[in-house]
């Protein structure tokens, strides 16, 4: 698994590559130890190209696959949307249930009560086998890397939860300007916008792609260490 450079990412990806109740449990296992390893893993800040790209969309019904530390549900959440957040640790749900509780207390003067709570749905699932009993306004996956993932499986289920006139936001870390820390080996970890289009027929005449870029930045290793590396960003529009 890999995140984004400054700890802002949020999800946890099943890399088991066995199958059936045994593989989620083994995955589900390694992230809770991970999680329980450090009283916080991410930076509990949404995702950045999240903000740049989803503050001017209008609000619906929300599927964040990965959520991990909740930063990312709980953003949306605070702008009026209805959030499913979907992560494979229960280690990582509980506390982003607690995250979303200290939201709420610290805005419930303004929200009024329950205002973010209402809003977010934690589940529990293994993201390589979960399939949406619904559809969504908003679809976005963060950062879905993982050793031994096979990434395009749950990528396409995230494309499939779409519904018409709704978005689909996927954010990765381009495979030429990677992080110079932790586990970035493997090459198939990792994409580039044309692959995306091309893996997940992100193509007309069903969708429209706005935006299928690189985009660099400054990012902060969790040691202080400091790079400029690049994401993958896809933005795509369906149509029918």
């Amino acid at each position: 698994m890999t995140h984004q450079g400054e700890g802002h990412h949020h999800g946890t990806h099943d890399g088991d590559t066995r199958h059936g109740d045994q593989r989620q449990q083994s995955a589900a296992e390694a992230w809770d130890e991970k999680y329980a390893s450090k009283p916080r893993i991410w930076s509990g800040k949404p995702n950045p190209q999240l903000v740049r790209e989803g503050a001017g969309l209008r609000p619906g019904k929300a599927l964040d696959l990965g959520c991990g530390e909740g930063a990312d549900a709980i953003w949306l959440a605070q702008q009026g949307w209805t959030v499913t957040a979907v992560d494979v640790s229960a280690v990582a749900l509980e506390r982003a249930a607690r995250h979303e509780k200290d939201a709420l207390d610290r805005e419930s003067v303004h929200a009024g009560p329950d205002a973010i709570a209402s809003r977010i749905h934690w589940e529990q699932c293994d993201l390589d086998e979960w399939q949406p009993s619904e559809t969504y306004d908003l679809v976005s996956s963060q950062f879905l890397h993982g050793p031994q993932l096979i990434w395009q499986g749950p990528l396409r289920t995230a494309a499939a939860a779409v519904k018409p006139g709704g978005t689909l936001l996927i954010v990765g870390h381009h495979p030429h300007r990677l992080p110079p820390w932790g586990n970035h080996t493997a090459p198939d970890m990792f994409y580039t916008p044309a692959q995306l289009v091309q893996e997940l027929g992100i193509e007309s005449p069903g969708w429209q792609v706005e935006i299928s870029t690189t985009r660099e930045r400054p990012a902060t290793g969790p040691d202080g260490q400091e790079a400029v590396i690049a994401d993958t960003v896809l933005r795509a529009t369906r149509l029918t």
